[in-house]
């Protein structure tokens, strides 16, 4: 293990996603996690297509693959006494629990707050819910469509009001999971000056809201609804997916100058008062649209993006996922990390989006970012070394 975390212990009871994202989050950063599944094992193991296989059996789903790298696996029936008191040596030793059963869950199974203090007063506990853990819906499951729905955004994504998309991966799930993690280092940092533990909470729900960012203070402040607008932006323009010859490119002009930048390289008159300022160009989106790709028929991708670059102007193509993971910048930043798997062999995975770097005193830069991954375990695979460990004496 290495990285800024190498020396905690995160002890892993969440299963699907936001729970699971939360945790391998601190395995990156060189945490020890011990996930605990359940006999069968994560429900995630078994979404699917895809799956990976070893000599012609299916073995793995590549959702499980997704979020659960540095990871060890033990299973438990907690409704076995003698697998419980497993999970209590698991709780002694642990800095960090993890969880995201129902509200109440965790103690029907016997680990209620009061249990978990007295095994461990130093303990951080993380629990996720779907819609909050009191409030007049507390009991929900939450899945990450329903409360993608439940919580505003699909109203805000899609091509009209008429139509409510919701975002191709599980936004909710993987904004709860980055929210539990941060919320859990905020609570060691206080464990640090108090000596105690801490308990941490979210939900999908909050962690939509919170990410409203500008749609949110747009009803809150200025009592505008916001809808769904496809891929134009509701404030900027133009800031947006603009047709040209054979394709097509984003454009994101954040100000004026940038505008008049665009205008000056493409022969278009900047001194139309319907575009003379951000107001008046929201205001007449369409005849900004029409106007660019206009001048954009007669321009391919690539000749469009190249002088939009020489021109200053913030630009881009849209890339299909195999090209993402192809592209030499991707891999400059270490987003595609290969681990050997048990079962399968060598695998390819998304990387962690954070990288570390000690500095000296004269400002030199040293990556200190862990690149011995862990594959994600085989259901149970490390039972037998945390049983062995957990009768060693405590440190």
């Amino acid at each position: 293990m290495s990285g800024p975390l190498d020396g905690l212990l995160v002890v892993d009871l969440s299963r699907a996603l936001a729970g699971p994202q939360a945790a391998m989050m601190f395995g990156d950063l060189g945490a020890r996690v011990i996930k605990v599944e359940s006999p069968s094992g994560d429900d995630s193991r078994s979404w699917g297509p895809p799956f990976v296989h070893a000599e012609g059996e299916a073995t793995e789903s590549t959702y499980f693959l997704s979020c659960n790298r540095n990871k060890e696996s033990i299973t438990l029936d907690l409704k076995r006494d003698q697998d419980a008191q497993v999970l209590a040596g698991l709780i002694r030793r642990a800095d960090v629990l993890m969880e995201n059963f129902k509200p109440g869950g965790l103690r029907r199974l016997g680990f209620g707050t009061e249990r978990l203090m007295e095994l461990n007063p130093r303990l951080v506990l993380l629990s996720i819910s779907g819609f909050g853990h009191d409030g007049p819906e507390a009991g929900r499951a939450g899945y990450d469509q329903i409360a993608q729905g439940e919580a505003g955004l699909m109203s805000l994504t899609g091509p009209d009001a008429d139509h409510p998309q919701r975002i191709g991966v599980p936004i909710a799930d993987l904004l709860a999971g980055m929210n539990g993690a941060f919320g859990v280092l905020a609570a060691l940092r206080e464990r640090d000056r108090t000596g105690r533990g801490q308990i941490v909470r979210t939900s999908l729900l909050a962690s939509v809201v919170a990410a409203h960012a500008f749609q949110g203070t747009r009803w809150t402040v200025a009592g505008e609804v916001g809808s769904a607008q496809g891929n134009h932006h509701p404030t900027i323009a133009p800031y947006g997916l603009y047709r040209c010859a054979g394709g097509s490119v984003q454009i994101a002009c954040g100000n004026d100058a940038m505008w008049h930048r665009l205008c000056d390289t493409f022969g278009i008159t900047a001194d139309d008062p319907r575009h003379a300022t951000n107001a008046d160009r929201v205001a007449h989106r369409d005849s900004v649209t029409e106007l660019l790709e206009t001048v954009f028929a007669d321009l391919g991708p690539d000749e469009l993006l190249r002088r939009l670059s020489d021109a200053g102007v913030p630009a881009g193509r849209v890339r299909s996922l195999d090209e993402v993971y192809e592209w030499e910048q991707t891999r400059s930043q270490r987003l595609v990390i290969d681990v050997e798997h048990q079962g399968v062999g060598k695998l390819s995975l998304p990387g962690s989006a954070l990288r570390t770097f000690a500095v000296d005193t004269a400002g030199a830069e040293t990556e200190t970012t862990r690149v011995d991954h862990c594959p994600p375990p085989v259901l149970g695979a490390d039972a037998d070394a945390v049983r062995d460990w957990l009768k060693t004496p405590q440190s």
